[in-house]
């Protein structure tokens, strides 16, 4: 039976621009830019523990926050938005299984 997926945001406030970019290009190869330091992320749960020892290895503890959020199939359909998306990102129906 194959593993299910999950829905991941992943919210970054990264103080130095070098570790900032290190993050982006991390999280480029998970999810989709939903926001400038927001990332909507389909993935199964032990990708997401490599994804999580990634960012820990990226940023400093003491000066950054990343937060994770994972989101129910109910949550996901009442998700909503309003204004410009300023994403150039494709974007892409998520689906959870």
């Amino acid at each position: 039976m194959p593993e299910k997926e999950v829905f991941l945001v992943v919210a970054y406030d990264i103080v130095s621009d070098r570790r900032r970019n290190r993050l982006f290009k991390v999280l480029k190869g998970y999810g989709v830019r939903a926001n400038y330091s927001v990332f909507e992320c389909r993935l199964r749960k032990r990708t997401i523990s490599d994804l999580k020892n990634k960012i820990c290895s990226i940023i400093n503890q003491k000066e950054d926050s990343v937060l994770f959020y994972e989101l129910c199939r109910s949550c996901v359909v009442k998700k909503d938005s309003f204004g410009y998306k300023g994403s150039k990102d494709k974007r892409r129906d998520v689906t959870i299984i």
